[in-house]
């Protein structure tokens, strides 16, 4: 498929996906995220593929959201299966996928990073859920997303207010796990991928998967009931897990095989 609003380069096992629509500061409209479902469904099916990096282009925005002008000038809303950017409605993928926010992220923007298992973001990076200030509400997983991050009444005072939160505050309210310099979000994403890389990507997404699960359920039924998610009975049955220990044993680097 030919990429009108997204770049894709493979570094090693990491998938490096760029929302490229920089002159509306990577605004999103429908086709862009019909074309970003695709390409997240693509990294997610590929067994070469362990970590992805989402990024913007250019270094003002990582994303400004749903592209309200072209909403404005009569063009089509929605998305396909994944949600917003492919991404906020995915909850079957189990690979980690890092934001490497290098500057605005708002509304449907700041719900992609949220999305994401970390954030990495520059010092210039700004985050907000202002879709009241616009008549909108944060629906394509803000609302729900954001409370459970970072709790209910620190959640609500940026929803009520819509407004803008700084990388550093965002440091301190927990939902990013690093502040970079400006211009090095993408490469503090990557260290990132690189080291989630020496593990096993078999025990990498069996421990997603029940994290993801037993957050759903009470903390006795998660525990109970772990072994049987479909990623850690994988995992089980792997070459990994007998690679793990052998490694160890033999004091010397494992050569995972994902599988």
């Amino acid at each position: 498929m030919e990429l009108k609003f997204s770049k894709v380069e493979r570094k090693g096992p990491i998938t490096i996906i760029t929302l490229s629509r920089p002159e509306v500061y990577n605004a999103l409209h429908i086709d862009a995220h019909f074309e970003l479902n695709k390409v997240f469904d693509d990294f997610a099916a590929d067994p070469e593929q362990w970590v992805a990096v989402v990024t913007g282009a250019g270094d003002k925005a990582f994303c400004a959201g749903n592209d309200l002008k072209w909403q404005a000038a009569g063009g089509k809303r929605g998305w396909d299966k994944g949600g917003f950017a492919g991404l906020t409605s995915r909850f079957d993928c189990d690979k980690p996928i890092i934001a490497a926010v290098n500057g605005v992220a708002m509304g449907g923007g700041f719900e992609i990073a949220l999305a994401c298992d970390l954030i990495i973001a520059s010092e210039n990076a700004t985050f907000a859920l202002p879709e009241p200030r616009v008549g909108l509400a944060a629906l394509a997983g803000g609302l729900h997303r954001l409370p459970r991050q970072i709790g209910l009444k620190r959640a609500m005072g940026m929803i009520l207010t819509a407004r803008h939160v700084s990388a550093k505050e965002g440091h301190e309210l927990g939902f990013v796990n690093e502040v970079v310099p400006q211009g090095e979000a993408l490469a503090g994403a990557l260290r990132w991928a690189e080291t989630i890389t020496k593990n096993s990507p078999m025990s990498i997404r069996a421990s997603k998967q029940t994290i993801r699960r037993g957050l759903a359920v009470s903390l006795e039924q998660a525990i109970e009931e772990q072994r049987e998610y479909p990623a850690v009975k994988a995992m089980v049955a792997s070459q990994d897990y007998i690679e793990g220990p052998k490694a160890f044993s033999e004091k010397r680097p494992p050569k995972w095989q994902g599988k």
